[in-house]
Order: C-alpha cells, then sequence, then structure tokens
C-alpha cells in the first residue's frame, strides 16, 4: 500500500492585516501591501512627473549633447550617521560619479532591497533624506523598484541608485588626458566620511563629532566648465581616499603625480583619532570632495572658482604631473622626503558606502 503524502510543512500567510508599521515579505509581492507601501513611503517623497506613472521605466528629452550613465549600490553600516544617511549618500554618490565624468546630472532610479521586520519609519527617514538630496543637486528621482527579503537576510535596507545626465560640452574628461605639467587641485579636507562611520559602527567618542563630507559636487565643477577651464581629468574620493584615486589616474595615464603633504587639509580632530586608530587619512573614504587635474596656466583661475561654493571651499592645489617616474604618485613629507604611494590590498574600513 503507496505511504500517503507527508504534509509536515509549516504555512504562512504572506499578506498580514491591520495597519502595518514594519516591512513584511508581503511589501515585495507586487499586490495591494507593496502599492500601499509606495503610495505611504515612495511616491509621496519622490513625486515627480514620470514616477506617478509607474511605468516600467522613465522616458525622458535630454536636448543636446552626449550622455553619461552610472550606477552604484550601498551596503553602508550603520544606516544613519552624523551628517546623512544611506539615502544621502545613494543620491551624493550616483550624482557625483556623473559629475565626474563632466555631465550635468539629469535623473536616477533608487532600487530598495528590504529586510522584513524593518521599521517603516527608517524607510520613510531614509526615503525623505534621498529627496532632500535630490533637489538640492537639481536631480529628479525618476523610476525605481522595490523587493523584500527575509528577516534576517538583508541587513535592514541596501539601496541601488542608476543615473542618467547630459555632457553639454565637448571636452573629454578622463585620465587620458591628464597631462605633464597640470596642477593637481583637491577640493576640500579629506578623511572624514570614514572616520565619522567609524566612530558610530565601533561607539568612539571625541572631542566633538565628526560629521561626513557627503555633499553633491555638481555645482562647483559644472561653474568650473562655464569659466572656461579646460578640465583635462576628474575624480570623486570614496573608497581608498585621495591616494588610491592619484593612484589610479597615475597608472592610466602613465605618467607621475607627486604630491605636498603639508597642502592636503586634513581636519585636526580627524588626523587625531586617524593616529589613534593606526589609520592613514590618505586612504579613508570621502564622500563630498574630489580632485582636478587642469593646466598649470589656469590652476589659480579655477582655486578662485572652486572657492566660490561652500562645498569646495577649502580647495587647494596639492601637487602636479610630470613624465617620469610612470605610473607612480611621489609624496613629498612635511620634512622634504619622498616616498611612493602605494594602493592597500584592501579597505581600512569596510561598509562605508
Amino acid at each position: 500500500m503507496a505511504e500517503k503524502p507527508s504534509l509536515d510543512f509549516s504555512a504562512a500567510c504572506p499578506v498580514p492585516f491591520g495597519n502595518q508599521d514594519h516591512v513584511t515579505l508581503a511589501h515585495g509581492g507586487g499586490g495591494r501591501m507593496m502599492h500601499a507601501l509606495l503610495e505611504r513611503v515612495v511616491l509621496p517623497a519622490f513625486g515627480n512627473q514620470p514616477l506617478p506613472s509607474r511605468h516600467d521605466g522613465a522616458v525622458l528629452d535630454p536636448g543636446k549633447g552626449r550622455l553619461a550613465f552610472t550606477t552604484d549600490s550601498y551596503v553602508v553600516n550603520p544606516l544613519f550617521f552624523p551628517g546623512g544617511d544611506i539615502g544621502t549618500l545613494a543620491v551624493t554618490g550616483t550624482v557625483n560619479d556623473l559629475v565626474m565624468c563632466g555631465a550635468r546630472p539629469l535623473a536616477l532610479s533608487a532600487g530598495f532591497i528590504l529586510e522584513e521586520g524593518l521599521p517603516l519609519a527608517t524607510l520613510e527617514r531614509v526615503v525623505a533624506s534621498m529627496a532632500c538630496t535630490a533637489e538640492a543637486a537639481g536631480v529628479a528621482i525618476v523610476t525605481g523598484d522595490t523587493k523584500v527579503v527575509d528577516r534576517g537576510k538583508g541587513d535592514g535596507l541596501y539601496v541601488n541608485t542608476a543615473g542618467i545626465g547630459v555632457i553639454e560640452h565637448d571636452r573629454v574628461i578622463s585620465p587620458s588626458r591628464v597631462r605633464p605639467g597640470d596642477a593637481i587641485l583637491l577640493s576640500g579636507d579629506v578623511g572624514r566620511h570614514g572616520i565619522a562611520i567609524m566612530a558610530v559602527r565601533e561607539g568612539l567618542h571625541f572631542e566633538r563629532t565628526i560629521a561626513t563630507d557627503c555633499a553633491p559636487l555638481a555645482a562647483p565643477v559644472l561653474a568650473l566648465f562655464a569659466a572656461g577651464i579646460e578640465v583635462h581629468c576628474l575624480r570623486d574620493l570614496t573608497r581608498g581616499g585621495l591616494a588610491t584615486s592619484l593612484i589610479e589616474i597615475a597608472e592610466s595615464s602613465r605618467l607621475h603625480a607627486t604630491v605636498d603633504e603639508d597642502r592636503i587639509p586634513v581636519e585636526e580632530i580627524v588626523a587625531g583619532a586617524s593616529e589613534i586608530l593606526g589609520l592613514d587619512p590618505l586612504y579613508l573614504a570621502n564622500e563630498g570632495r574630489f580632485v582636478a587635474f587642469v593646466p598649470e596656466a589656469q590652476a589659480e583661475a579655477a582655486l578662485a572658482v572652486l572657492r566660490e561654493h561652500e562645498v569646495s571651499a577649502q580647495a587647494a592645489r596639492i601637487g602636479a604631473v610630470d613624465e617620469a617616474p610612470a605610473a607612480l604618485v611621489s609624496l613629498r613629507s612635511r620634512i622634504g622626503t619622498k616616498r611612493i604611494l602605494d594602493m592597500l590590498s584592501g579597505e581600512q574600513l569596510p561598509r562605508i558606502c
């Protein structure tokens, strides 16, 4: 006689009843719960013309010019930190990647990976930050997606963003355009974002709170183009910090960069915290700083333009480019000695963006 099939399984209804203050698996199921989540949290924050149509994508008219496109994912831990949160970071990071291509940002997408049990208040706070940051950057969030994963499988919240921008000039902004004799300009102090994340994550307390430098960089960069500055290369200093960005550019251009340690602005509290923790500020992550390579003859004019904007008011010339030794970066120390900067094998601080 054939055995009866086993009915030993656990069934759970994916559709909860009543008002919900936390994310459930049903919020990612494509039904009424997901639509209710969009109506309650997402659409009010990003209420622009393309998004409420709920089409599979957004149709945009960029006008004249070439297009730049980028995408990035954000897994920062913790979700909230002094001066920002994962939402601020997601918009800022994608906008800045477009700007470093020489583009004026037009529109972003936003994809959310939510963990079951995430308080909706947390999501509301994040999307409010995204909306505020997007408005400040002059960019619209026009399309997106939401998925929910099982409790314990998503670390609360991950965000993916993609962005599109228009290049309204005929310049090519690339490491291949760097030339011997170029001046290297830095837009502001370095290392604050990395230390801000580390302090919150590890419960460290310093003389004062260290806030992230997270900020959109469109205004100062576009102002350089408007002023007629012949920008050869731009790079925002995210994971790996200033040192890694310079090394990447030197290796791509097959040229040599020399930077002066005493010209690189580092806040005293960041320098002190880095020394205590055994970290090097030159390799710490930033989310609102960039380097620009411009002809020597235009260096002072470029600095004047950058210093007109709050986010780059501390702009400084930190070094120059020459031919040899090729594909290397040299740091001239405060006492006049030189050493070669090399890439770290990994990250000083994981999960910082």
